[in-house]
């Protein structure tokens, strides 16, 4: 049994950190906590970054940081701005010294890194203003403060969307900064608030809860409000901090917290700066591409692998309005396991974009558990880059987002059961190797090959590399899902978008052999093998034209993802044939090996696996009904299927 520090607003750092004599800040804490060592945070707002200095041993001598049990603890990356002054065209300023920011000054750095593709012609600092806890837009001149408009998401190039943003009131109140060598004088329009009677926040921190340090291992963090961290844009080519995060360690547990308004990346679980770091922006000598294939292989040279990297716990937090990410991990996030989280309002406020968002973003997730949570109202819900090997998304339920589930250029196993994907657009599926079984599937799919990308794979339940491939499409597994059509013609709604593929490898052979004798080239030309049964088609959705024991049906279900005060509901309407359709119940007995990586879908630890479950706990019957729950049943359903925490 360790000892036990606290924490507390009334305490001091020369005191002994007892709970009669607390500390005054929890770095104080950080500073003096030992393996085994608890660090309790008592009731208040804490502006400081925490960086633990010292690493857990083992689980049972972690180091564990905790709010005080039935207390409201606030860590901040802001602090509060008074003094402003308005001149005669309505317009408030205040100059703040520029020693608050200790050197990381976020109204001089630009959003900027690898990937990122909005805005092109202006910048987006990583500085933001709070009004009463809500941040605002930056503007992009004094000028624009004294005619502020309503700005429309088709100004962004990936939104695709042409209705006001989400955050119309919030969008005409605007802050610019002049940066100077002193001092950074914050201009404002805040409508007909005054500031000085409002609280009004600016984030100075890049950081909530985050090592300096690589190597900090075995740390919990649990029950804590975390908000306002200037967290900058993060590739997976560059340096990857968040809000509060492992960098790059090993057996972390972050759970039962609040976490908000990170200018990019609430949790990251991502890569440290010597494996590369922004070289395609900067130089341009070679393919971003490039230069992530190089990081792969520059962080075995460092140690990536089970025994130092990942391995963390994100469990049971709330996390919304971030710019980027809820969860961002490339390398770092290996092994790990995610659930219980609800994740919601990730980059929706489009003020910038690129190809690195989503509530969870993750490269390279080998044996990454994604299971029972709720993400939505997101720009992406989960993108799945690279190495998705072993990979599962379990029993999560994603709705109002932009798209649901991404998979790009990765070779598989991965496997995607027992969700509900209610959003319009479900799948971008840029992959092969995925087995998708037992899920409600209520929107289009899009799919593609990579012909010019390969991208690694890995032995199993190892990051040792194996090989890399480019990715042919198609070596998926379509199992016992329910599909809804939808009315748009150019959509693709189910799995039709198969057709033409072999059945077997044996088909897949003999089409090889019909190109003639070659080797590389001949691929090109073939699809691969799918192999697809049991599914169910609703409202126009579509079967590949060989499936066994489909079912199709022109009933509209009716499908509703509803929230009624904490509770989440699915509403679904379903044919009286839905309990007749022939299944089984899958898993590694039946899944097959993908083509490329040769490795069966299994548990992380090597044994074998059963679908066995259904989203809310179930156990599956020998022959279950398709979709994600169990207690289906013709007519109309009315099920609980979340319940929030707030």
């Amino acid at each position: 049994m360790g000892n036990v520090y606290h924490v507390a607003k009334n305490g001091s750092n020369q005191n002994a950190g007892t709970k009669e004599q607390p500390f005054f800040t929890i770095q104080k804490a950080a500073d003096q906590a030992l393996p085994g060592d608890t660090v309790i945070v008592h009731e208040g707002e804490y502006r400081e970054w925490v960086k633990p200095r010292n690493s857990g041993k083992g689980q049972c001598g972690r180091i564990t940081y905790e709010a005080a049990q039935g207390e409201h603890v606030v860590i901040k990356g802001s602090e509060c701005v008074t003094g402003w002054k308005q001149n005669e065209e309505g317009i408030w300023s205040v100059s703040v010294e520029n020693e608050i920011f200790a050197g990381y000054n976020p109204y001089a750095i630009p959003i900027w890194g690898d990937w990122l593709v909005y805005p092109k012609k202006s910048q987006v600092h990583l500085g933001d203003v709070y009004l009463n806890g809500i941040s605002l837009f930056e503007a992009g001149s004094l000028e624009e403060l004294k005619q502020p408009q309503i700005r429309y998401t088709s100004e962004c190039i990936l939104a695709e969307k042409k209705e006001a943003l989400l955050y119309p009131e919030r969008s005409v109140y605007l802050w610019y900064a002049q940066v100077k060598e002193q001092e950074t004088i914050l201009y404002a329009n805040f409508g007909t608030y005054d500031p000085n009677k409002e609280l009004v926040e600016m984030n100075v921190r890049r950081s909530c809860f985050f090592p300096e340090h690589t190597g900090i291992n075995n740390i919990t963090v649990r029950g804590f409000e975390m908000a306002h961290a200037a967290t900058p844009w993060a590739p997976p080519t560059a340096d990857q901090p968040g809000m509060i995060g492992p960098h790059w360690s090993r057996g972390w547990i972050i759970e039962d917290n609040i976490l908000h308004d990170s200018k990019c990346s609430a949790i990251s679980l991502g890569k440290e700066i010597s494996t590369g770091h922004n070289e395609f922006s900067k130089n341009r000598y070679k393919p971003g591409y490039q230069h992530q294939m190089e990081a792969v292989f520059l962080a075995k040279h460092i140690g990536w692998d089970k025994e130092r990297i990942g391995s963390h716990i994100v469990r049971n937090n709330i996390i919304y309005d971030c710019g980027q990410n809820g969860i961002v991990g490339h390398l770092g996030c290996i092994y790990s396991e995610i659930y219980g989280n609800e994740i919601y309002q990730i980059a929706k406020k489009y003020e910038f974009l690129g190809y690195e968002i989503g509530g969870i973003k993750l490269h390279a997730a080998i044996d990454v558990q994604i299971h029972h949570n709720r993400i939505h109202h997101c720009s992406l819900g989960t993108w799945l880059d690279w190495q998705a090997q072993g990979t599962r998304v379990s029993c999560n339920v994603y709705d109002h987002n932009d798209r649901d589930l991404m998979v790009e250029v990765t070779h598989g196993p991965y496997l995607v059961d027992n969700n509900i994907f209610a959003s319009e657009y479900n799948f971008e599926n840029v992959a092969q190797g995925g087995a998708y079984v037992q899920n409600l599937c209520c929107g289009y799919m899009k799919r593609w090959a990579v012909p010019d990308r390969s991208t690694p794979y890995h032995l199993p339940h190892s990051t040792d590399l194996l090989g890399t491939a480019i990715v042919y499409g198609g070596d998926d597994r379509w199992y016992q899902n329910i599909f809804v059509g939808g009315d748009e013609k150019d959509r693709k709604y189910g799995t039709a978008d198969y057709n033409g593929s072999p059945i077997n490898m044996e088909e897949y052979v003999e089409a090889y052999y019909q190109v003639g004798e070659g080797d590389v080239e001949n691929y090109a030309h073939i699809k691969q093998p799918v192999y697809i049964q049991g599914n169910v088609y609703l409202n126009g959705a579509k079967g590949f034209d060989r499936e066994k024991d489909g079912y199709t049906e022109g009933i509209d279900p009716m499908v509703a993802v509803t929230t009624e005060g904490e509770n989440t509901y699915l509403d679904i309407t379903l044919p009286e044939q839905i309990c007749d359709v022939a299944t089984k119940r899958i898993g590694t007995s039946n899944l097959g090996m993908p083509r490329i990586t040769e490795t069966h879908y299994e548990n992380p630890d090597g044994s074998p696996l059963t679908i066995d479950h259904d989203l809310l706990g179930e156990e599956l019957q020998a022959s279950p009904i398709p979709g994600p729950i169990q207690k289906l049943k013709p007519g109309k359903n009315h099920i609980l299927i979340w319940k929030s925490r707030l």
